[in-house]
């Protein structure tokens, strides 16, 4: 039986020199990382540093406008639909269709991947985020923290390997927050690997291995984050989240 590219490459997500300008506006500059399989990498840094531009680049939404990057093995700009069938993406803004329910909402999405098995899937992912009993709701009647939890597992449908989630503990109450990073907990244990963007420093270092802290548009700190005590992720955060020291 042949490798997939995923299993051939040794990064589950690599980049190399990716830069993004908008115009006269530079997002990215000379952005190289590479995250190896069952990693959790939790990108921070102020509004504006570019997490979101990263983010959407890995997962095909733009092309960048130089440099290059790999995601589950295949080439963002050449292999854009072997990324997407690879990737689940989940954006801060939950992109649901408010007058379906939140099952529909689940259908649509399973449907255009040929999710086998689909109810069953749904079944198991509204449980896993305790949502069953608002399954048939339509998405409208929904708190946002159901919403951006529905969107959560809107992207896990077709079992994808590589996850990427911009903000997803936005609009998430204590209790929500909880049950997401149990989650992504039993992700990372069953094998994927996560890349997210946050401004939750509490929540993310539950469960990212490393940090990577942007400043307009560079990398310009990464370290390791487990067993780092909360205080010390801060302190390490204002230290350079506000540019090259």
């Amino acid at each position: 039986m042949s490798l997939t590219p995923l299993e051939q490459s040794k990064w589950a997500i690599e980049a190399v020199g990716l830069a993004q300008s908008f115009g006269p506006v530079t997002a990215l500059r000379d952005i190289t990382l590479h995250i190896a399989q069952q990693q959790c990498i939790a990108v921070v840094g102020q509004n504006g540093a570019g997490k979101s531009t990263l983010i959407r680049i890995l997962s095909t939404l733009i092309r960048p406008s130089s440099g290059h990057a790999r995601v589950a093995g295949y080439d963002v700009q050449q292999q854009a639909s072997d990324v997407r069938r690879s990737v689940g993406f989940a954006a801060h803004q939950p992109m649901l269709y408010a007058d379906l329910s939140a099952a529909e909402n689940l259908r649509f999405y399973g449907r255009m991947y040929a999710v086998p098995a689909l109810e069953e899937r749904i079944q198991e992912l509204v449980a896993r985020v305790e949502l069953t009993a608002r399954r048939d709701d339509p998405v409208r009647t929904l708190s946002r923290g159901m919403q951006q939890r529905l969107t959560i597992i809107r992207s896990l449908l077709h079992n994808p390997p590589i996850l990427l989630f911009d903000e997803p503990y936005t609009g998430l109450d204590h209790r929500a927050a909880g049950i997401l990073n149990d989650l992504l907990q039993q992700l990372l244990a069953e094998g994927h690997t996560l890349l997210l963007t946050t401004h939750d420093l509490h929540w993310a270092s539950q469960v990212a291995d490393e940090m990577l802290i942007l400043w307009r548009g560079r990398v310009v700190h990464q370290a390791s984050v487990a067993g780092a005590a909360p205080q010390d992720l801060q302190d390490m955060y204002q230290r350079y989240a506000g540019g090259p020291q």
